[in-house]
């Protein structure tokens, strides 16, 4: 019984959320703990690999937000290519509305953001913290209402979140991209090369990607582009059918359960560990804490719901099948939860020593606020349908 208990856990759907979120408050609590330089040490720990002449010498922690955050866009990619070719992305009529909400999405947080900390010197560069949606967490809050919203909004959201992670993906290519290396750009390449050779020769094989897909990590790694960004290419690289069988659909169902219950909750732990002790309410008055917190809650829901509403006005798609305003205004506001993936790109905005442990407080403050909002305006919108 007990063994079957965990099983149903495993496989509900937002079990993943929950055990980041576990995974986020041991972090916080070790690291306002006796155990927190303990903690502070675990994550400072150098880790180094050597073949011949390469080295790859990291802290612990970037080798989790370099490394394990590969795996994690990795699947991403294959979410992508896979909802283009035969899900809710792959018809024009359906990828509509949330192609144009997620953008109304991210273009709302980051000029809320601007607008707030104008003026502050280098608070720019976190412009797109408070632009992503955390797919697991917002996908959790809805399993948690079950029939209380209808399919379509959760393939909505769905949608949405994943064009989401595909303009976080460029944003990070684009703007957080350091000083770059031609000779590894050259190796990355012939890597991208190799794996559009194996998929176009019908390949159905892992291995050859998984192998190229390692060199193109650290090739990209040694580039200066941030290496996550092999994830997505070798998802997007692999064949979705080949050989009457699905390679992708394989390592997606392959990689799900490692990824939602190993590599978020690690990201989780290794970035949430904030101390507390010397924050003050006028650390939280912060333009920046200030601008992600708004952003999160208020610019998210405002460039979503916006939107959503200009398009149906304009009468270029409709609402979800079954979904009042009042149930895509609890979605918008779960497109607010920006957790893992804010949190991220917040590594990439203030890196090593400037990183202000603040963001992230912001972050998961307005992470936090706007996925309980979401809930409860979700939870009580069945009594307002007619």
């Amino acid at each position: 019984m007990p063994l079957k208990r965990a099983s149903q856990f495993f496989e509900w759907q937002a079990a993943g959320g929950i055990v980041v979120c576990a995974a986020g408050a041991m972090a916080l609590i070790l690291a306002n703990s006796g155990l927190g330089p303990l903690y502070a040490r675990l994550l400072d720990l150098p880790v180094a690999i050597q073949l011949s002449h390469l080295v790859i010498a990291k802290p612990l922690v970037l080798w989790v937000n370099d490394g394990l955050m590969a795996i994690f866009f990795l699947q991403v990619g294959l979410e992508l290519k896979r909802e283009a070719l035969q899900g809710a992305l792959s018809r024009p009529s359906n990828a509509a509305l949330p192609a144009l909400a997620a953008i109304g999405g991210m273009a709302g947080p980051a000029l809320l953001y601007l607008a707030v900390t104008a003026g502050s010197q280098g608070a720019a560069r976190g412009w797109a913290i408070p632009t992503a949606t955390d797919i697991a967490f917002s996908l959790g809050v809805l399993a948690l209402l079950g029939e209380r919203v209808p399919p379509s909004l959760k393939t909505f959201l769905l949608a949405l979140a994943i064009i989401d992670d595909l303009g976080a993906i460029i944003i990070i290519a684009a703007f957080y991209t350091g000083h770059l290396s031609t000779v590894a750009l050259g190796v990355a390449a012939i890597g991208v090369i190799a794996l559009v050779i194996l998929n176009l020769s019908g390949i159905s094989r892992l291995t050859p990607y998984m192998l190229i897909g390692l060199c193109l990590w650290v090739s990209v790694l040694k580039s200066g582009i941030h290496a996550t960004l092999a994830g997505v290419i070798v998802g997007l690289a692999i064949p979705l059918d080949a050989a009457g069988v699905s390679p992708l659909r394989r390592l997606e169902h392959t990689l799900h359960p490692w990824v939602a219950f190993g590599v978020l909750p690690v990201f989780a732990f290794a970035n949430a560990g904030i101390t507390l002790v010397d924050i003050g309410l006028k650390d939280l008055a912060d333009p920046i804490q200030i601008g992600i917190g708004l952003g999160l809650l208020v610019g998210k829901q405002c460039g979503v719901l916006v939107t959503v509403w200009s398009v149906a006005r304009l009468g270029l798609a409709a609402l979800p099948e079954g979904a009042s305003w009042r149930q895509m205004h609890g979605v918008a506001l779960l497109t607010g939860i920006g957790f893992t993936m804010s949190l991220f790109i917040g590594t990439l905005a203030f890196p090593a020593d400037g990183y202000n442990p603040d963001v992230r407080l912001a972050v998961l403050l307005g992470s936090l606020i706007s996925g309980i909002a979401g809930f409860l305006v979700l939870r009580g919108a069945r009594r307002f349908q007619s």
